[in-house]
């Protein structure tokens, strides 16, 4: 089987979608006879070819100069490469303009096509808007999304989701054919060992006896990342010198940050790390990784921490909390700054490593990515035997 990805949701610093992608790559080269095609947006056309795997980067505008996102709009380019490779199946990644040309070349081409629905972007983008739009006009947004949302979705063979919860919510908007799919970890290089906290800890300034928190991600609204540094500078005022903050990604709110880092004194950052090896000691270094996300689809770094044998502390409700191991019983029940100082404390009163420890067994036995791979790969085995193109 040829496989192609074509996905706007890729840049040199983005996290879950370029994690998925490239693992999917790895994935095939190790265990599978499969071909692989990437299809992205870059700052230059070109074509990078490693054994059984094609990248082709197209062409495209910024649209962040922090998160280095870039508007795929050649579309033209995209029709010549599905022509020249002439997969076996098509999966996309996002759900604007180059989901529609992969949906129109597919019909043309006579390929099936599945559509990965990684983000929320209803319930992470526009319900944000609702203290500026007023409650009838977003209702009245929220509608037209779920119309978007149906009639795109239903034009795919399949629509991939990473929890059963939202696969839920897309079947009551009316989307048919949704199909289940976890995304995993790397268990070879997330995990607990080797016990290299005290270095990892030097090497950053951590001054020792700090409870070291630690955040990765954009900082961005639909992150909630204005909460976590609430909560935080409630911890700094209430116990002054006890705990740190490691913030690992860039984004809008760098600017909040930095005022962060003048008010308290005990925040460090880093604007982003791109090696895995080096991610996973900072996760290992951490004692909590807090996780502020309220419309998460998943949760990857949560999932990576606890591989890691790092506990997760965060706020209740969202598709993220089915993969949480060490139980939620210190989480926040609300989305607000001092319930989620409050959880933050309580969870670094407990055991952690027992219980980071227990975590990464669960995460090892589940989510591995070639556990997971087997299970996607069955899926798009299903969507071609079934397919009949009209």
């Amino acid at each position: 089987m040829k496989l192609c990805d074509l996905t706007q949701f890729y840049s040199p610093l983005s996290g879950g979608v370029k994690r998925y992608v490239h693992e999917k790559i790895r994935y095939i080269q190790r265990a599978t006879d499969d071909e692989h095609v990437l299809i992205i947006p870059g700052p230059k056309t070109e074509m990078i070819e490693a054994g059984r795997s094609r990248i082709y980067s197209i062409g495209s505008p910024l649209l962040s100069r922090t998160s280095r996102y870039r508007a795929l709009l050649n579309l033209r380019a995209i029709e010549e490469i599905l022509e020249r490779e002439r997969p076996n199946l098509i999966e996309s990644g996002d759900p604007y303009q180059v989901a529609w040309k992969a949906i129109a070349s597919g019909v043309g081409l006579r390929i099936p096509v599945v559509g990965f629905y990684h983000s929320h972007f209803p319930e992470a983008y526009l319900r944000s808007t609702a203290r500026y739009l007023g409650r009838t006009a977003t209702e009245f947004v929220m509608d037209l999304a779920r119309r978007y949302v149906r009639k795109i979705y239903n034009q795919f063979e399949a629509t991939l989701v990473p929890s059963a919860r939202l696969g839920q919510l897309l079947t009551d908007w009316g989307v048919e054919n949704v199909r289940v799919v976890d995304l995993g970890v790397d268990v070879e290089i997330f995990h607990p060992q080797p016990d290299d906290t005290a270095v990892t800890r030097e090497s950053l300034g951590i001054p020792s006896g700090r409870c070291l928190l630690l955040y990765v991600g954009r900082l961005a609204q639909e992150k909630n990342t204005q909460t976590l540094f609430a909560a935080f500078e409630l911890l700094a005022e209430r116990e002054p010198q006890r705990y740190q903050l490691l913030i690992v990604g860039d984004g809008l709110q760098r600017a909040e940050l930095r005022r962060l880092q003048e008010r308290t004194g005990t925040v460090t950052w880093r604007p982003y790390c791109t090696d895995s090896e080096e991610l996973a000691r900072l996760y290992r270094a951490a004692d909590l990784l807090v996780h502020p996300g309220v419309q998460e689809t998943f949760g990857l770094t949560a999932l990576e921490s606890q591989a890691c044998g790092t506990p997760v502390v965060g706020i209740r409700g969202s598709y993220m909390d089915r993969i949480i191991f060490g139980g939620q019983e210190h989480w926040a029940t609300e989305n607000s700054c001092t319930a989620l100082a409050e959880a933050v404390a309580a969870a670094a009163g407990g055991e952690l490593r027992k219980t980071g420890l227990a975590a990464a067994e669960s995460v090892r036995e589940h989510y591995a990515w070639p556990v997971v791979f087997g299970k996607l790969f069955q899926i798009y085995r299903e969507v071609r035997a079934g397919y009949h193109a009209d």
